[in-house]
């Protein structure tokens, strides 16, 4: 057995956090047969090879792009549309899309609840889950009235919706608060982000870096998903706020989907590692190319789980 698939195989495990019983689905093989692979007792074929590779660079992330997949991924990610309005006037929809949405976003920072931990905690708000901090609840309750805020906010002002400094105080208001003392506010002191080398904003440049990012949020752009990526890297670069920046970020690419008539992206869990390595690429580089290729697979991804 070639130690470079089983490398592969077990750094996958690691990164998702899939069991080998959910690696071993999404491989579209026997619990068995995966389990022969990791203990070197067999050897997979060609094509159970490139499902390993393909799903080693879908885990863990890309060193380089491929323009014809960027080509063919954008092309196919901008046909997949829905409208705020089918979204706020169907419940069973909003519920599905707030539930998936609030669930990964959080899990990437570090909540510990489950997807039916979350499903209780919206579906019922004086419900309170003994195995689960106070603090992981009222992430998801608050990660669900920040979506709500946005969603009304677009579909009061339709074509006439522009992006606004208090927007985005706004939504940060509502998804930090009782969580820190400065929801709502721009952070006045430095900060950095655990294991990164990008250098973030300085605190006293914050308004103005965020003025300009809402010129972008609001021109028209002929290439939405390369613009979804840009402004995504660079309101991670400002880190405006002293936490909460991903959760609202992504909340922001979000609406700006919306706003376009697309699917919104869904950046799942398990992709984590592939997300933060492109958002890296994006900030040291200033090549967007990858975290775009991305934004349209969480676009995909996003239309499979609603369609």
């Amino acid at each position: 057995m070639d130690n470079e698939i089983v490398a592969k195989l077990r750094e996958v495990l690691a990164d998702s956090q899939w069991t080998q019983e959910q690696l071993a689905y999404n491989l579209k093989v026997s619990f068995s047969t995966l389990n022969a692979w990791l203990n070197s007792k067999s050897t997979p074929r060609t094509g159970a090879v490139k499902a390993i590779d393909d799903m080693y660079l879908t885990i863990v992330g890309r060193t380089e792009i491929d323009p014809i997949l960027l080509a063919d991924t954008k092309k196919r990610a901008l046909s997949k549309h829905i409208t705020v309005r089918e979204i706020v006037t169907n419940e069973e929809l909003l519920d599905k899309v707030t539930l998936y949405l609030t669930y990964h976003t959080n899990t990437i920072e570090g909540s510990t609840m489950t997807l039916s931990d979350v499903k209780e905690v919206l579906d019922d708000d004086n419900k309170v889950l003994a195995n689960k901090t106070a603090k992981e609840q009222t992430e998801a309750r608050n990660h669900r009235t920040a979506l709500y805020y946005l969603l009304d906010e677009l579909n009061a002002q339709g074509k006439d919706f522009k992006w606004t400094k208090d927007l985005i105080l706004n939504t940060h208001l509502r998804m930090m608060n009782t969580l820190i003392s400065n929801a709502g506010m721009f952070r006045n002191h430095g900060v950095r982000i655990v294991g990164s080398a990008v250098p973030l904003a300085n605190y006293a440049r914050i308004p103005d870096y965020i003025d300009e990012l809402i010129i972008d949020l609001n021109a028209k752009e002929n290439d939405i998903i390369e613009n979804m990526a840009k402004v995504h890297s660079r309101f991670e670069g400002i880190h405006p706020f002293s936490d909460g920046n991903g959760r609202t970020g992504r909340l922001i690419m979000f609406l700006q989907a919306l706003q376009s008539g697309l699917v919104p992206p869904l950046i799942i869990k398990e992709r984590k590692r592939a997300y933060y390595r492109y958002l890296e690429t994006a900030h040291m580089d200033g090549n967007y190319s990858l975290l775009a290729l991305f934004v349209a697979e969480s676009i995909l991804s996003a239309d499979k789980l609603i369609k």
